[in-house]
């Protein structure tokens, strides 16, 4: 079950723009076909693929919070690759709901929501990808996006936390039951980076706050963390398989 370094066949989910898009040129660039998946960013997805480097990749749109809409984009991905090597799970919502300002209403939305997309659909879509991993005896390798937010806290988003822990548990709960298929399983835990959803809380005062929460004085750019997730997702990775990795430039250290 050897994985091969290149030329392997890539489903991100949440591919549209941001985090996404810059794991789906990392993979292109070194010579994978990828496929771009979307949920309702169909013209940003579209902006992602035209961006790709090399041939080969396509564009799949999907619900994945709902099993036949997960079930659908793993299928769609695989048969235009012709098959699925890597899945990157990067699809989330991330919503502001503080607790003493969220009505309850609100509040039980927001929660429905965040376990709907960041928690269930990645375990639907690993299930799908996975098990068909398992039967064609060929390995692969899954990388799950958590967050830093899930060891830190997030007091303002505490459901996207709250799904970013349970999405960390999943992986090395997944990484344990498929080692044995030649399936490796591991999550990345970023803490802050540059992307279009938070780019009006950098400016300003808060900015400047959350740059100072790394001795570094700075954010992350999303092509980092995505070359985190390349290394995950190659055959030299295997021994990393149930790893949490911190890519957050030392703004949280985990004892």
């Amino acid at each position: 079950m050897n994985l091969p370094a290149t030329g392997r066949r890539v489903l991100v989910s949440g591919a549209s723009r941001g985090l996404g898009r810059a794991v789906a040129r990392a993979f292109a660039a070194q010579g994978d076909r990828v496929a771009v998946h979307y949920g309702s960013r169909e013209a940003d997805a579209r902006l992602t693929l035209e961006s790709l480097a090399g041939t080969g990749h396509v564009l799949v749109g999907g619900d994945l919070s709902d099993p036949a809409g997960a079930a659908r984009v793993a299928d769609t991905a695989a048969e235009a690759l012709g098959g699925i090597d890597v899945l990157v799970n990067n699809a989330a919502v991330n919503e502001r709901h503080p607790l003493p300002t969220t009505s309850y209403e609100e509040w039980a939305e927001v929660w429905q929501r965040h376990m709907s997309v960041n928690l269930l659909a990645t375990a639907l879509l690993s299930h799908r990808v996975a098990r068909a991993m398992i039967d064609r005896a060929a390995g692969g390798r899954i990388v799950n996006i958590g967050s830093r937010g899930a060891f830190r806290g997030e007091p303002d988003h505490p459901a996207y936390g709250a799904t970013k822990a349970a999405v960390h548990a999943l992986g090395q709960s997944l990484a344990v039951s498929l080692a044995p298929y030649g399936i490796g399983v591991a999550s990345v835990a970023p803490g802050f980076f540059t992307t279009e959803r938070v780019a009006d809380r950098l400016t300003g005062e808060e900015g400047e706050s959350i740059r100072a929460q790394s001795p570094f004085g700075r954010v992350a750019s999303p092509e980092e963390i995505a070359d985190a997730v390349l290394w995950l997702a190659s055959p030299r990775a295997e021994w990393s398989s149930g790893a949490v990795l911190d890519l957050n430039g030392a703004s949280h250290l985990r004892t």
